[in-house]
């Protein structure tokens, strides 16, 4: 990988043993880097890893992705492997997070690894250690919890890198033509109704909206709801014709900031 430090050879891996590359998995090393280091490089070990990311400075590789590492058993044929210096219940330091993250978005680049953590191991994404269970060595509390829990924070700054937004669209002009000819129209009528259902999600996360009324259509009740959501501290504040239920670009942004969607013209 381009940017990581070669530190191999170790005699502990199958050349061009990698069937296909399904994700990368995350595995705490229960120790120190110059230990885990030092028994990777070890022929008694039997062990060994791709990358190593130590708590500080930049990530390591032993092994060529093209080549098997000896880190999850049944796994090795299909995951990439990363042993993160530390012990369980440690967190990732956020020098290994910016590693694990560069990693991430190199084999997303090469290898098209998608951007999404997975439990399956026969699954694709950022996986775990303790994910394969006996078949991968029985290790089903590795990395740890902490870690775990990281991996949306991986995957998110490994879309920053890569410059990629994720989060749904939303057109204000489509919202606002919606809320202005869906009220008045039939029953059931739907304009734009993808980018109105997602505004209608974030309005019943904010208790504003019935989940029955979650339709898709910008009809009278979508409209009391988001009156009631511009009115609020939350939606801004606003008061008179500022407050009628048509979105504005400050009212929408403010939801989209809170429920994880992207404003556009």
């Amino acid at each position: 990988m381009p940017g990581a430090t070669f530190i191999g050879p170790t005699p502990n891996k199958r050349l061009d043993g990698t069937v296909e590359v399904r994700g990368l998995v995350l595995h705490i090393q229960q120790g120190t880097e110059q230990g885990s280091d030092a028994w990777f490089k070890n022929p008694a070990s039997q062990a060994s890893s791709h990358f190593l990311n130590p708590k500080t400075g930049g990530l390591r590789q032993l092994v060529d992705t093209k080549d098997r590492a000896w880190a999850e058993a049944d796994g090795n044929a299909h995951w990439i492997s990363i042993e993160n210096e530390g012990y369980a219940g440690d967190k990732l330091t956020a020098s290994q997070l910016e590693n694990a993250a560069q990693l991430l978005a190199w084999l997303h680049k090469t290898y098209s690894v998608p951007l999404e953590p997975t439990d399956d191991p026969n699954g694709k994404g950022l996986g775990r250690h303790g994910m394969g269970g006996a078949a991968w060595g029985g290790h089903t509390g590795c990395p740890g919890d902490p870690i775990k829990a990281q991996r949306p924070a991986i995957i998110a700054r490994t879309e920053q890198i890569l410059g990629i937004d994720q989060k749904p669209h939303v057109s204000l002009a489509h919202v606002v033509y919606a809320s202005q000819h869906d009220p008045a129209a039939a029953q059931g009528h739907t304009t734009h109704s993808a980018e109105v259902l997602i505004v209608e999600r974030a309005l019943h996360a904010e208790g504003l909206l019935s989940a029955q009324c979650v339709d898709g259509s910008w009809g009278t009740k979508t409209i009391t709801a988001y009156a009631r959501w511009q009115r609020s501290a939350a939606g801004g504040g606003f008061t008179g014709t500022a407050a009628d239920g048509v979105p504005g670009e400050t009212s929408l942004k403010l939801p989209a900031a809170r429920h994880c969607f992207t404003v556009t013209d």
